[in-house]
């Protein structure tokens, strides 16, 4: 496991490298990016804006999305994985928000855990991408390198692994860095042929030695 001085010099590395890192997930308010996420799980945030380029043009309320059929929800989604099962959330979430929360998406991420087809990682990006709550939301980029980084252990689940970070990171740097490790994972330490030989984090990271020895 890492030191906190050894955290700090990966936490500044990343800093330095993605400064601008941010939600890639188009959206314009608070609901659209619930449905974003929503949309995005197993899939990728390329996708997920192709398709809500055209979904949020169509659909601008939690109304809009149930006065259709969910047949039509589903086509108007279908080129998204799980599909039939997102169209179907998507329509229950909007009920409930309309029933529950007069309208309007709740900020408090016990609250936006109830709604269908929302967990806890779906939850902690609206907190903290619409509402400005710190939080660190762990998908599999984030769990990834806070792994291959010995952040936390391998056997962590994502629980843990979210509890370790709030732990370890600032409060006051959980939002960036939650974005900042996403665009680490996502372009530079890859799932598949991760950069490792170009990697300013190598001195630290066991995992990336590890991958250096066996290609020498």
């Amino acid at each position: 496991m890492l030191n906190k001085q050894q955290i700090r010099f990966c936490l500044d590395e990343m800093g330095r490298m993605f400064p601008n890192a941010h939600c890639e997930l188009v959206h314009s308010n608070p609901f659209e990016l619930v449905i974003a996420v929503a949309l995005s799980a197993q899939c990728t945030d390329a996708l997920v804006n192709k398709v809500t380029r055209n979904l949020f043009q169509k659909y601008k309320s939690p109304e809009d999305f149930l006065s259709v059929s969910l047949e039509e929800l589903q086509q108007d989604i279908r080129s998204i994985g799980l599909f039939r099962n997102k169209a179907k959330n998507i329509q229950k979430l909007c009920r409930m928000i309309i029933d529950e929360y007069g309208g309007e998406v709740p900020r408090d991420r016990d609250e936006l855990t109830k709604l269908p087809g929302v967990g806890r990682k779906t939850a902690n990006v609206v907190v903290s991408v619409a509402f400005g709550i710190p939080a660190i939301a762990v998908d599999t980029h984030v769990e990834r390198v806070s792994k291959r980084l010995a952040f936390c252990r391998w056997k962590d689940s994502v629980l843990e692994v979210e509890k370790t970070l709030m732990r370890k990171v600032p409060e006051e740097e959980w939002s960036i860095t939650h974005h900042r490790m996403i665009f680490f994972g996502r372009y530079h330490c890859k799932a598949q042929n991760p950069k490792c030989e170009t990697c300013p984090l190598l001195e630290v990271c066991r995992e990336g030695k590890k991958r250096m020895r066996v290609k020498a």
